[in-house]
């Protein structure tokens, strides 16, 4: 594409003007800006090793703790690893500022010298070309005004002369615009490279920094992370140190093995829940469940079955505890029951003895386990007696307990036999039977003392109900 020369002209006085306007002053606050940051640099650098400082004295505070000592090594390298890192990267702004900085800054100032002095030649020799072509126009255009009206062929050799003249110095002319635009395009362009080159460099630099500091980093950072994953944990040696510290068991009365196993399967036992249906009635007690109402069991009577059983004897700590845990009521099985594919059901025959675990009754079903294989699950309380096992201890030489009370002890630790009602239970002139202070009745028709303490289960039976509120009756 032709263009004509004096646009040819202006571009390159105007690439020269742009380079001198524009570029270098440019130039010049990137020189500026860059070494306020660089400094801004340094000082962070410095701010960051004072930061890592910091952290790396807590972590060394930490070394005297028994249970924080790895921490404090993790914080030590942690503190370690990022000042590397900080020094990494001030090498390389002390880079930037030296191979980016300083250069551009001496580049800038010679470049200010260097395109003046050369836009000032091109200028100085574009005019003087102007000018010479200028005047071979104007002496031909002189020549011509002399030669009218006279002879022709004396002018006319040197008329062909200056239009020779004035070829050649357009042709000069035209040349030297376009190597001078030439010239200048490319001047403008190696600055532009230089630049764009020194920050390529700058921007490798910073690569090499960044490879560093991930190789670093990513080498340690999760084994950083799994020493603080879990807060709660102890050291093993801290926890042997804690127990040490703990009192001697030898130092109190120890219990007997049964008690611990008793202790054992109490705390740890957690029954599943009870089946959502009532449990079924025994085949006996469907017999009277139509004509007998009965009463629930108030939380009195056991109160006062524990006051009364309070007050026959005291005993030390230790034994009472024991007793208690001993004593746990037991049933034994009337009738046999099947569990079918419920496994929180139990499956036993007649005879069988069963320890309770739950004493609360919920719906008819009572929870605890066989005495013969120790399976665990809900029975209805209907199928069963209560179970006394005879018990023998060399506390029981008190000079308060009378004959009586002895001989009422004996009786309840006898397996009582169960017996049926006779078969005139129709007759209404019999006197209904009053619950005694040792047996209440349930709401299956089965009667036991509080949890199931022993006695005839069908021995309570009413055909009408009496209610009795007489406790003028002596403790005996």
């Amino acid at each position: 594409m032709s263009r004509d020369p004096d646009d040819v002209n202006k571009l390159t006085e105007s690439t020269y003007k742009n380079v001198m306007e524009q570029f270098n002053p440019g130039l010049r606050n990137i020189v500026n800006l860059g070494k306020n940051y660089e400094k801004s640099v340094t000082a962070m650098t410095l701010a960051g090793k004072a930061y890592f400082d910091a952290v790396s004295k807590i972590g060394e505070n930490a070394a005297v703790s028994p249970v924080s000592r790895e921490l404090g090594v993790v914080l030590v390298e942690i503190a370690e690893t990022h000042k590397k890192v900080q020094m990494e990267l001030e090498q390389s702004f002390k880079k930037f500022q030296r191979e980016l900085i300083a250069e551009l800054e001496k580049k800038t100032d010679m470049d200010v010298k260097y395109m003046t002095a050369t836009f000032k030649r091109y200028q100085s020799e574009h005019k003087m070309r102007q000018d010479s072509l200028d005047k071979s126009y104007a002496d031909l255009k002189k020549l011509r005004r002399k030669s009218q009206g006279k002879q022709s062929g004396k002018y006319d050799m040197r008329e062909n002369e200056y239009l020779e003249t004035i070829s050649s110095r357009q042709t000069e002319m035209q040349k030297f615009i376009a190597d001078g635009c030439r010239e200048a395009l490319l001047e403008e362009k190696r600055r532009f490279c230089f630049l764009v080159d020194k920050h390529c460099t700058f921007s490798y630099q910073m690569a090499e920094f960044h490879d560093k500091a991930k190789e670093l980093l990513s080498l340690k950072v999760l084994s950083w992370q799994n020493k603080c994953s879990d807060a709660l944990q102890v050291p093993d040696t801290i926890v042997s140190m804690i127990e040490g510290m703990r009192p001697p068991i030898s130092n109190t009365p120890r219990s007997s093995p049964l008690m611990e196993h008793f202790d054992r399967n109490s705390d740890s036992m957690v029954p599943p829940p009870a089946p959502p249906l009532k449990a079924q009635i025994s085949p006996l007690a469907n017999l009277f469940s139509n004509e007998n109402p009965r009463n629930p069991v108030s939380p009195e009577h056991y109160s006062d079955q524990d006051s009364l059983d309070g007050s026959v004897m005291s005993r030390s700590p230790s034994m009472s505890s024991g007793m208690s845990l001993i004593k746990k009521p037991q049933v034994q099985t009337i009738f046999p029951h099947t569990a079918g594919n419920n496994e929180s059901l139990l499956s036993f025959d007649d005879g069988e003895i069963i320890t309770l675990l739950i004493q609360e009754e919920k719906d008819g079903w009572l929870y605890g386990e066989l005495e013969k294989n120790g399976q665990r699950g809900w029975f209805p309380s209907s199928y069963c007696r209560s179970y006394n096992e005879p018990m023998t201890t060399n506390l029981m030489n008190v000079a308060d307990i009378s004959k009586q009370s002895e001989e009422e002890e004996e009786e309840e630790e006898e397996e009582q036999p169960v017996f049926l009602p006779p078969p005139d239970y129709g007759d209404s002139s019999r006197e209904p039977s009053t619950p005694s202070a040792q047996n209440t009745v349930l709401s299956n028709g089965t009667s036991k003392p509080p949890f199931l303490a022993g006695g005839n289960p069908f021995a309570t039976v009413r055909l009408r109900p009496t209610v009795t509120n007489d406790r003028s009756a002596p403790v005996i």
